[in-house]
């Protein structure tokens, strides 16, 4: 792919790598390419962060033909520049576009377009302490026309974001309430897609349980609300009787970049992982009998977040004494440091920007 460069006049002043906080500020540059029916791919350019021109009856407006990705940039201690699995996310958001049908912008190209960014804004990448480039992929329907069918023109855009821990509570536990009014998704639907619908959906649970004094959702299935899908935006496990139970992917559940590498090393560890269909009675009850030892949230933003606490029907759950578990500690220091370049990477997962 050719990828035209349009330098900036105007570069920004960085931020303070020690009050990054997730999401707030963002780099010089944004990749851009578009697609048209007939056409193709074209225009692959990086230019200047700027604010996008749409015409009022752009489809994603009004039909939400959208989707995303998220992954991040790291700093060696050798001034390295590292990727972590980044094929896994071109292949995810070619499985999310089809889903939507849109266009699918090719691995490769995908790959290379956030290669060529980041080593644009590699001064941009932080090196403080657990800091990282966050890199936003996605796409989104341009044609202007007020009519339900797939859009016959696609925008695909990366920006870069430095960022720090996404929970300000850092790598320590939080408190999940079990949501059984709201549900996040149903087979058949678009609950494997990043999509943005599958977020905005989810809102109004998550403003319920932090009105109760929790930080995020324990998801149940939407057939039955009987059985454990999701915590919040992430991939969820739960350490009981010293085995692993997580979701399936069945269509439901996001197939979280995060999540296969936890599911890699815990294997990798000796550790038996159940995935399969947990029951929330069944993990409750494991926690009252002292069975459910650890819990933990996954996912590329926050990377492993600890559970401490259940809420299920006014009934609540402790776990570990509210203290992050030995197994969640070792899965974020060697995760973190095969990502960072700090520990041996046996898996190959980690790609070298040249």
């Amino acid at each position: 792919m050719d990828i035209k460069f349009i330098k900036s006049e105007n570069l920004k002043t960085k931020p303070d790598q020690n009050a990054l906080g997730f999401g707030k500020y963002f780099s010089d540059y944004m990749f851009v390419c578009e697609w048209d029916e007939g056409q193709g791919w074209h225009d692959a350019r990086i230019q200047p962060y700027a604010p996008i021109m749409l015409d009022p009856a752009s489809m994603v407006l009004h039909y939400a033909q959208e989707t995303f990705e998220g992954m991040k940039a790291y700093k060696s201690p050798k001034n390295e520049i590292l990727l972590f699995r980044p094929e896994m996310n071109a292949r995810r958001m070619a499985n999310s576009n089809e889903r939507l049908c849109m266009a699918i912008f090719p691995e490769a190209d995908f790959v290379q377009a956030v290669e060529e960014l980041v080593k644009v804004e590699a001064d941009w990448i932080p090196t403080a302490e657990g800091t990282s480039l966050y890199i936003r992929p996605f796409m989104f329907a341009t044609e202007a026309s007020v009519g339900v069918h797939p859009s016959k023109k696609y925008t695909f855009v990366i920006v870069c974001s430095p960022v720090g821990a996404y929970y300000p509570e850092g790598v320590n536990p939080v408190k999940i309430y079990v949501e059984e009014e709201y549900v996040r998704a149903v087979r058949g639907g678009t609950g494997f897609t990043k999509c943005g619908g599958n977020y905005a959906g989810s809102v109004a649970a998550q403003a319920k349980a932090e009105k109760l004094g929790y930080t995020q959702v324990l998801w149940l299935d939407g057939v039955e609300r009987k059985y454990v899908e999701e915590v919040g935006t992430m991939n969820v496990m739960f350490k009981i009787n010293n085995e692993i139970y997580t979701a399936p992917i069945e269509g439901t559940v996001l197939p979280g970049v995060t999540r296969d590498s936890i599911i890699a090393l815990l294997k990798s560890w000796g550790y038996t992982v159940h995935e399969t269909h947990l029951a929330i009675d069944d993990l409750m009850a494991a926690g009252d009998k002292g069975e459910l030892e650890e819990a933990f949230g996954t996912g590329t933003a926050a990377v492993i977040s600890p559970i401490g606490e259940l809420n299920y029907r006014g009934h609540i759950v402790t776990i570990n004494d509210f203290k992050t578990g030995e197994l969640t500690q070792k899965l974020y220091d060697t995760l973190t440091g095969i990502q960072w370049g700090k520990v041996e990477d046996p898996f190959n997962w980690v790609r070298v920007v040249k």
